[in-house]
């Protein structure tokens, strides 16, 4: 959904009363399925829009409501602001005409809920790039949400690597949707900034104990330097394996990830049950290391030189062991 779209949509009702979607698609340049899709989002955040059936019908704005739109309250301007301009938008000159746009809605507003769009900015950021598609439950995002408004502490149960879990107390300042996920930024119990893996949150407990935030912290500013260390430090070895069918459960407690971020990794099943999986390593050696350690449950695909590096491994090992009588 676009934030202009939205906005337009809701001028067009606010204005010309109730009007069908094929009128509003062709307004608006978009298909009726879109309108469905952007009267659903106005709706769930608040704005009472609806939809009548049978000749006449269309899309409405309730009567009460259409007085003007200054009328926004707190959560329905929030939901706007939390927008983010498309790129597409701004590489065709149109980004500043939107935002121009918003500032006017905003002007129209009490100068203490002018304060709304700096706030929103600051603590929710949502790139327009990400596709919200195949996302796993994560039912702690409503509570982490509240913290994050409510600037009150939460704790934390987050799932570390090979089973394990460790809990505490953190400062919520933002959330960020990005690649398909959503990650809390947060103020850690030594004061270090940095960002956590939704998925990754077992548990979140909101506590009754407010935090004072820091005057000169920005949201954007930290992802934009967040994003860099993480590329800066992503592995660079890609490596293809073949997971066997038995061991496949076991995918979870072997590799330290979520299972669910492994199963977007991982291949639909082949015909003999199992499936492809590539990870990044820092260099060959990590990687055969890992490999080694798993023996028969998995096989590398690529690159050529781990595999090779593998079987030459595998064959000394065998040779050592042969050479003692041990295997006869």
């Amino acid at each position: 959904m676009r934030a202009d779209r939205l906005l337009s949509l809701l001028m067009l009702l606010q204005t010309r009363g109730t009007t069908s979607a094929a009128e509003l698609a062709v307004e608006l340049e978009v298909s009726e399925r879109t309108i469905y899709r952007d009267m659903l989002a106005l709706t769930t955040a608040g704005v009472p829009v609806y939809m009548q059936r049978g000749p006449g019908g269309g899309c409405a704005l309730l009567d009460s409501y259409r007085t003007t739109l200054t009328g926004l309250s707190d959560p329905e301007l929030r939901a706007l602001f939390m927008l983010s301009i498309p790129a597409a938008l701004r590489q065709l000159g149109m980004g500043s005409h939107l935002e121009a746009a918003l500032q006017k809605l905003l002007a129209a507003q009490t100068s203490q809920r002018q304060q709304t769009s700096v706030n929103v900015r600051q603590r929710v950021l949502i790139d327009p790039g990400s596709q919200a598609h195949s996302l796993s439950p994560q039912p702690q995002l409503y509570t982490l949400h509240q913290a994050v408004w409510q600037e009150k502490m939460v704790l934390l149960r987050l799932r570390l690597s090979f089973g394990q879990t460790a809990e505490g107390r953190f400062a919520p300042y933002g959330m960020v949707f990005d690649d398909q996920n959503w990650r809390l930024v947060v103020e850690d119990p030594r004061g270090l900034m940095r960002a956590v893996d939704c998925e990754q949150i077992l548990e979140a407990r909101l506590l009754d104990e407010p935090f004072s935030r820091r005057a000169d912290f920005d949201l954007h500013l930290f992802w934009s330097q967040w994003k860099e260390k993480q590329l800066a430090a992503k592995p660079s070895l890609q490596v293809t394996l073949r997971i066997v069918p038995q061991w496949a459960s076991e995918l979870p407690l072997n590799f330290g990830l979520p299972y669910n971020q492994l199963l977007r990794q991982a291949s639909p099943p082949l015909p003999d049950g199992s499936c492809l999986l590539t990870l990044s390593f820092n260099d060959l050696e990590t990687a055969r290391s890992f490999v080694l350690s798993l023996g028969a449950a998995v096989e590398v695909l690529e690159p050529l030189a781990l595999r090779l590096s593998v079987i030459d491994f595998a064959r000394q090992t065998l040779q050592v062991y042969t050479s003692t009588g041990l295997m006869e």
